[in-house]
């Protein structure tokens, strides 16, 4: 028989959750926790549909949660694969500077890596850049050795099975979706649960379900959606490792790279393009509750005024497998049509405020017996673990527990 109570309930089985579950069982064996994923499999969404690239901590901003969760948790990543047979390889990563202006925005970031105490950083010149990586071409490149891959999907099943090995009364629930929830009692389509404290790690849903539990928001989620190609086995050894361009800091998204998997795929993507459906992963997707959200939102229309001229650029190359194959040209010029091939695709969760900012850093709040995870992004999945320790030290205060 199907157990109904506890003291913790994590809503969303994606990676941030379930690091704060396996986090939480850690630090208090004795809480009876359960985990509930809408999904038939945990990690179906952001989570097993990235790029799959352990993240340095090289681009973000030096004191801000990204950066000290991105080289936290990557540290904290590595040694969680490593006890628990989870694939990796710290195979390292180049971000090539295509012209002058891309040059000095590569030594800021080569400073700025340094900063956040990324250790091995080398600037390379065009020949040092063909030793790593033949076929790329490029006025300087970035050498950045800390960068890796991994198996994001396999951390996650992991990190479920390590909670029910701590305490076997814990669940990790599938197939479960949560409906509603009031004080201790939480409907789902698998019936009602009582716990005593919820913690929402929710994804591209973070804000309806704040609002739910009666949240007063100043941002909501918008879904973009990244398609990605894939290299033919013949053109697979075009590339070594991990192959990025120069970000544009007016924009954020880190642009069209090249990435081994685990796994031996090669992916060349992703674009972006809003997406009129949260987990909608095809081109033709539509929800009309997710539409309607998104275009009666200030923050929606904002972002797409000050951005327009890129947007329409990522939804032609959306629709262009010419223009996408150019885009990837500008760092592979030997790249050619035949070489590529559709890939799969996925939904970023970006939140944004009312003005049309985007909120680039993670965002946890307190609200009354609850913890709302609203913002996860990019490099959460690196950064799991060093989250899912912020979010145990949150609920040890919230939650009084001893």
């Amino acid at each position: 028989m199907q157990k109904t109570e506890f003291d913790i309930a994590i809503v969303g089985g994606g990676i941030v959750g379930l690091a704060s579950a396996f986090k939480l069982q850690s630090h208090f064996p004795n809480l009876n926790l359960v985990v509930f994923e809408k999904e038939k499999e945990l990690a179906f969404h952001q989570t097993g549909r990235n790029s799959g690239v352990i993240h340095s901590g090289l681009y973000y901003k030096k004191g801000s949660l990204k950066a000290k969760n991105c080289v936290e948790g990557r540290k904290d990543l590595i040694e969680f694969a490593e006890h628990n047979n989870v694939e990796y390889d710290i195979c390292g990563k180049i971000v090539v500077a295509i012209n002058k202006e891309e040059e000095e925005r590569l030594i800021q970031l080569k400073n700025n890596g340094e900063k956040n105490g990324l250790t091995g950083l080398q600037l390379l010149n065009p020949e040092e850049l063909k030793k790593i990586e033949p076929n790329v071409e490029g006025v300087q490149a970035l050498w950045v050795p800390e960068s890796g891959i991994i198996d994001y999907k396999e951390v996650a099943n992991k990190l479920a099975k390590k909670v029910k090995s701590i305490n076997n009364s814990s669940e990790v629930i599938t197939n479960c979706e949560v409906k509603n929830y009031n004080n201790s009692e939480i409907e789902t389509s698998k019936g009602t649960f009582k716990a005593n404290h919820i913690i929402f790690c929710g994804g591209l849903f973070a804000d309806r379900l704040a609002t739910k539990d009666k949240v007063k928001l100043n941002m909501q989620i918008v879904g973009f959606r990244g398609d990605y190609y894939e290299l033919t086995e013949q053109a697979k050894s075009k590339v070594n490792n991990l192959i990025y361009p120069v970000p544009n800091p007016e924009f954020p998204f880190l642009g069209v790279h090249f990435t081994r998997m685990i796994g031996g795929k090669i992916e060349c993507g992703p674009n972006a393009v809003f997406t009129f459906k949260r987990e909608g992963y095809s081109k033709t997707d539509f929800n009309l509750k997710d539409t309607l959200q998104a275009f009666s939102f200030s923050g929606t229309w904002r972002l797409f005024i000050n951005h327009w001229k890129f947007g329409l650029n990522e939804y032609k190359r959306a629709f262009s497998k010419s223009l996408f194959l150019k885009e990837l040209q500008k760092m592979m010029p030997s790249l050619k049509i035949e070489d590529i091939v559709v890939g799969r695709s996925g939904v970023r969760a970006m939140a944004l405020s009312n003005d049309g900012e985007v909120i680039d850093d993670f965002k946890i709040i307190k609200n009354k017996k609850n913890i709302h995870v609203l913002n996860a992004p990019s490099p959460a999945a690196t950064a799991c673990l060093a989250i899912g320790e912020q979010i145990m030290l949150e609920a040890k205060t919230h939650f009084n527990l001893k």
